[in-house]
């Protein structure tokens, strides 16, 4: 169900994302070596940045563990990462008590079915564009973009305009 997204963008206070078809394009590439390498969107990672240096609190939520994805959560100062997790939804309780948000403060962005239980359990759910059919069918929204292709900067955007922080972070930068 695609809503105009100001309705809901406003009052977001947590950000949960999946990694895998979200952060990254969903490709999983091995070296000759036998390590995965994961590709990240420098662009979603400002994004990222620009919404916990205004309050706003991210937590990685990915049935997935990696080195590069800590990697990754440590280059963005992530403090909230969760990997090797099954039950998603779960989950979220705990996370809330972590972060003192609440589910109605809180967005989540996936794109395959495990993410459809948390969706189910969030203020905003979101599917990138390339997200399976069924969980775009659920989203609240639906970004533009693609899975590792800046769909998490676009959320990112628009929580920062809905929530008057935009103003802003553009004076920072110019």
């Amino acid at each position: 169900m695609q809503t105009h997204p100001n309705e809901h963008f406003k009052g977001i206070r947590l950000l949960l994302l999946d990694v895998d078809g979200v952060l990254t394009t969903g490709h999983i590439v091995y070296d000759d070596l036998g390590r995965e390498i994961k590709s990240f969107n420098v662009k979603d990672g400002l994004g990222i940045r620009l919404l916990i240096e205004s309050g706003i609190a991210v937590a990685i939520v990915t049935a997935r563990s990696s080195p590069a994805l800590i990697r990754r959560c440590r280059d963005l100062s992530l403090e909230h990462i969760y990997h090797g997790i099954r039950d998603k939804a779960g989950l979220l309780a705990e996370i809330l008590d972590q972060t003192g948000r609440t589910a109605r403060e809180t967005a989540f962005i996936g794109d395959d079915l495990p993410d459809l239980a948390l969706m189910k359990k969030v203020g905003l759910s979101i599917a990138v564009a390339d997200a399976h059919e069924a969980v775009r069918e659920q989203a609240d929204w639906v970004t533009p973009a693609n899975g590792g292709c800046g769909a998490v900067r676009q959320v990112c955007d628009l929580i920062l305009k809905n929530n008057g922080l935009w103003d802003g972070i553009l004076k920072r930068f110019g």
